[in-house]
């Protein structure tokens, strides 16, 4: 596994996620839902597609870039 020792914090912790995938849901390229929840803030949502999961991501990392 390469290192990247010039990168500070090359895994931040502002940037994790724990998602949840709901079993009875079959994953296939048409659908995906589950629970998202960002480790740092504690806040989650629900998603019933890929654009719902990728918009939350965004609006989270989006509001923890303006705090720092």
């Amino acid at each position: 596994m390469r290192q990247y020792d010039t990168q500070p914090a090359w895994l931040p912790p502002q940037r994790a996620f724990v998602i949840q995938l709901y079993a009875a849901v079959r994953l296939d390229a048409s659908c995906i839902a589950g629970r998202i929840e960002h480790v740092v803030s504690g806040q989650v949502s629900h998603f019933d597609s890929l654009e719902a999961l990728v918009a939350f991501i965004m609006c989270v990392l989006a509001e923890v870039e303006t705090q720092d």
